[in-house]
């Protein structure tokens, strides 16, 4: 279970870092700007690359076996580096999300250092999926969950739940 619901954005390479053993090796998503031109994100034994370079991590371990089940969770606080996260898992054999859509902002950034001193960031370009699909708004869950807003609910997890009663579902997370 990887549970993005309060990832709020930041750098991506480390998050992609830590999840990239459960991605799995192979291209898992891409930035494309107002131009079509793809800068691909991938995983290479288990640790991010950045169009075929290390992107500062390295000696990752894959998890043995091939994809094994995963339920992510998103709500409206996942966003931006956060959203790469959710974009790096879509396309993704034996994965589903649930919760809410996510903040709505699966971009990258580019800082330019302005001559005052001052400093720019400009949104450059989108995310996109290991199938190509740029992302430019809300990311929608698998399974839509919002929450409970009443007292009486403060401390249930319906999302929680929820991927938890899909993972026992899976044959490959039944005990034998």
């Amino acid at each position: 279970m990887v549970d993005l619901r309060a990832d709020t954005g930041g750098n991506m390479w480390p998050m992609l870092a830590v999840v990239g053993p459960i991605l799995g090796d192979g291209e898992v998503g891409a930035f494309v700007d107002a131009d079509g031109n793809n800068s691909v994100w991938s995983i290479k034994h288990g640790s991010p690359y950045a169009d075929g370079k290390p992107a500062g991590w390295s000696d990752g371990r894959p998890l043995a076996g091939s994809a094994p089940p995963v339920a992510v969770l998103t709500g409206k606080r996942t966003a931006s580096a956060g959203e790469a996260v959710v974009v790096a898992f879509r396309g993704r054999p034996h994965t589903r999300f649930f919760g809410e859509q996510t903040f709505g902002v699966p971009t990258g950034n580019k800082p330019y250092r302005l001559s005052d001193g001052a400093v720019l960031i400009l949104t450059e370009v989108k995310d996109a999926d290991r199938t190509g699909r740029a992302y430019d708004a809300p990311i929608p869950p698998d399974e839509e969950i919002v929450k409970d807003p009443r007292p009486v609910a403060r401390n249930r997890d319906e999302v929680l739940q929820a991927a938890r009663n899909w993972l026992h579902g899976q044959a490959a997370c039944r005990r034998p």
